[in-house]
């Protein structure tokens, strides 16, 4: 059985922890500027360019598919942003309540 991208994601996650903390960081200045909502793509698009760019330090890859995660941990560990990063229904979510029907 192939691994989950939920899965390869926290994996990910676990092994990078700059990551999230750049994305939190991103994020919390996007609100200050007074945004009711944002782009989570976005966010990603400014940590490769903080890492790619304004940086130096080791090259390493982030996928796109992991994005939706890290926009629902920050609104998981932050509820009073709760929608602030628009998000869709994930296939494990969509078998998760059909399994659950």
């Amino acid at each position: 059985m192939s691994q989950s991208i939920k899965h390869k994601w926290w994996m990910y996650h676990k092994d990078n922890p700059h990551i999230y903390e750049l994305f939190k960081r991103f994020t919390f200045e996007v609100i200050a500027r007074g945004h009711d909502q944002y782009s989570s793509k976005a966010i990603f698009e400014r940590i490769r360019w903080h890492t790619d760019v304004e940086t130096t330090g080791e090259e390493f890859k982030m996928s796109n598919n992991y994005t939706p995660y890290y926009s629902r941990l920050f609104m998981w560990e932050h509820p009073q942003y709760q929608g602030f990063f628009r998000t869709q229904t994930l296939p494990e979510e969509r078998e998760e309540y059909d399994q659950a029907s």
